[in-house]
């Protein structure tokens, strides 16, 4: 893959590098303005390793994937250890630029790969013994007095993926739980941890809405 650059004598290169281990995101912004949030299992299946490079079949299995470590090469690239013991894969500003910007054609065509293979992401969600994905959600303050309770255990759809797909469901528990959660009211934790709009939910997990102050 071929280094991308804004223009011949002036490479892209990073501005900003951020790793959201629970969220299981890169985040890089570059020096044109562009940022790109790259999931851990796309720059993984996408490693620039020779050995799977020559891979008769696409790497599969890596949904639950993370980055283990990230370490610059001098200052034209970045080398990424994967918890997975994937560790040979050595990324230059340009090959991520180019991952950026081809991201949504990239992975359409990845995930034709492993439908034609008879391969997928990962094993199943982790679920109840009924098939439920339940978690756990602490209110605090006006929250607690619109629920009429601190806390409960709910079964989530399908749908409900991470913290933006959870307070999207949230919202349309009702009129009051709509404005409740509009816009940007409530600070969020996961498992007792600040969370980001593409931290995972997952099965077992306790998840806090505290209401920001009113400014």
């Amino acid at each position: 893959m071929s280094d991308t650059t804004t223009n011949d004598k002036n490479p892209v290169a990073p501005t900003e590098i951020n790793l959201h281990q629970k969220s299981r995101l890169l985040e890089i912004a570059f020096s044109d303005g562009f940022r790109f949030n790259f999931p851990c299992e796309y720059l993984r299946v996408f490693s620039t390793a020779a050995e799977v490079k020559v891979m008769e079949q696409p790497v599969h299995g890596k949904e639950r994937v993370n980055i283990s470590l990230l370490e610059p090469q001098g200052s034209y690239a970045l080398k990424i250890t994967f918890d997975d013991g994937h560790d040979t894969g050595i990324f230059s500003w340009g090959t991520l630029y180019e991952l950026g910007k081809n991201y949504d054609r990239n992975w359409a065509e990845y995930l034709q790969k492993l439908e034609q293979h008879g391969l997928s992401r990962g094993d199943a969600r982790v679920t109840d013994q009924e098939g439920k994905v339940v978690i756990k959600l602490v209110y605090f303050i006006e929250l607690a007095r619109i629920s009429g309770k601190d806390e409960e255990e709910v079964a989530v759809p399908d749908s409900v993926t991470n913290v933006e797909t959870l307070l999207n469901w949230m919202r349309k528990r009702g009129e009051r739980w709509k404005e409740a959660f509009a816009d940007d009211r409530v600070q969020v934790t996961v498992n007792k941890q600040f969370a980001e709009p593409y931290t995972l939910v997952e099965h077992g997990d306790e998840v806090a809405f505290v209401p920001r102050p009113k400014i």
